[in-house]
């Protein structure tokens, strides 16, 4: 891993760094087992130091839960700039606190805790607000300022475009400000009701909750991974008269039907989308979600500027959602986008009024006790339907590609190490024919 200095000045200030010399391992040399980025479509199980305290405001959690989320395809692809031989991946787990540094107070050995996937400092102008993914503190790309301007909070388990921080996919985790950055989650609760905590379900709702879900609203969703098979649900909890739902996978149109509410599948390979829906709402959605990927040109054109690195991003789901939205209508993409698009409709977005939000990556600590406390403790939001399989860490190699191609029906995974502790209050009894 190539190292920068524990400060780094620019125009915002002093950042912190994970990825300096101080950050240490444990003194004995003993190792765990990781699952590490080496190249396109190359990600392997290693042997890799166990993280130690290197600032006083760490901890150190034992991984108990992790999973792959749709964004970590970016970096299998290799789509995402700032990767490292060797990097560890994944941004969302949850676990039980190892060690904890002098200057931590409230955690201690044994709790449990979600973690996210975005590390805050917990005191710049962003984090006393909880816009928590917008610290200014935790991230020293150089790259990613130039390209965007300022610079996101620092990301567990994604590359070096968001500061290099080894990532959730591993036995254990060093968690910076972990006061900050962990979540305490109370007895009797199931893994598997809250790992999801740590990224996909703030993301989700950040996506209804800023795009403005409103009461008799009509919604539609582009991509139903998990977290466009959230985004149906909170959007029917926030008071949707009507959800479309579209995609391609049959599997995730049959999930995305099992809401509770009125929701509207569309296959985009079988029917014209834009068709259906102007003749079935022709006066324009209210509000219209991106919640897929930029990785996946439909159009002979986009595919061919993509493979020629013409376009970092395809923009045929942002030019279908401003056609299909009403005038002065609300467009989020909470998809994630990471460069440049060509064949923008700018001249519809501007004619039109529409109101195009770029979500970003949501403010996890914003929501998480929100949703804790009012939709998973109280029943109202469960995400056991949307797990469809359980395997073991020594498993993501081959889930990845799995996950990839979309097998068996592959949805949202929990992936368990061989520390976690048998958990006796979860029901959950998926268990996986994943890599069958």
């Amino acid at each position: 891993m190539q190292f920068i200095s524990n400060k780094v000045q620019d125009s915002m200030g002093t950042l912190p760094t994970a990825t300096d010399p101080a950050y240490k391992h444990r003194p004995d040399g003993s190792t765990m087992k990781a699952l590490a980025w080496f190249g396109n479509r190359d990600v392997r199980i290693i042997d890799a130091p166990i993280p130690d305290i290197s600032e006083n405001k760490d901890v150190i959690v034992r991984t108990t839960g992790t999973t792959i989320c749709g964004s970590d395809l970016h970096l299998y692809h290799s789509e995402m700039m700032g990767l490292q031989k060797g990097d560890i991946l994944g941004h969302e787990f949850m676990g039980i606190i190892d060690r904890v540094g002098p200057e931590v107070t409230t955690l201690k050995p044994g709790d449990k805790v979600v973690v996210s996937f975005q590390i805050a400092c917990g005191t710049c102008r962003y984090c006393q607000k909880k816009y928590s993914s917008m610290c200014d503190w935790t991230n020293n790309s150089s790259l990613q300022k130039g390209m965007y301007g300022q610079r996101d909070a620092g990301f567990l388990g994604y590359g070096h475009l968001t500061g290099g921080f080894p990532g959730g996919q591993a036995e254990y985790v060093r968690v910076p400000f972990g006061e900050v950055n962990c979540l305490k989650v109370p007895p009797g609760v199931c893994d598997e009701d809250v790992l999801y905590l740590s990224d996909i379900l703030p993301t989700s709702y950040h996506a209804v909750m800023d795009t403005r879900v409103e009461p008799g609203d009509v919604v539609s969703v582009w991509g139903l991974g998990p977290i466009g098979q959230c985004v149906v649900r909170w959007a029917l909890l926030k008071g949707a008269s009507k959800v479309y739902a579209i995609d391609t996978i049959p599997s995730r149109l049959v999930l995305a039907k099992q809401a509770k509410g009125e929701v509207v599948t569309i296959d985009f390979n079988a029917e014209d989308v834009s068709k259906r829906i102007q003749a079935e709402v022709p006066g324009g959605l209210d509000v219209c979600i991106d919640a897929s990927t930029y990785h996946e040109p439909k159009t002979l054109l986009h595919k061919v500027e993509k493979t020629l690195m013409l376009e970092t991003d395809v923009s045929e789901t942002p030019n279908e959602m401003i056609y299909l939205v009403k005038k002065f209508g609300r467009v989020g993409l909470i998809g994630v986008y990471s460069g440049y698009t060509n064949h923008f409709n700018i001249g519809a977005l501007m004619e039109k009024g529409v109101r195009f939000i770029g979500n970003g990556q949501a403010p996890v600590h914003l929501y998480w006790e929100e949703i804790l406390n009012d939709y998973i403790l109280t029943g109202k939001f469960d995400m056991k339907p949307l797990v469809t399989h359980r395997v073991n860490l020594e498993d993501m190699k081959e889930l990845y590609d799995k996950f990839d191609k979309r097998y068996a029906g592959v949805n949202k995974v929990f992936v368990q190490t061989k520390v976690r502790i048998f958990d006796q209050f979860c029901s959950l009894t998926v268990y996986s024919d994943v890599l069958v």
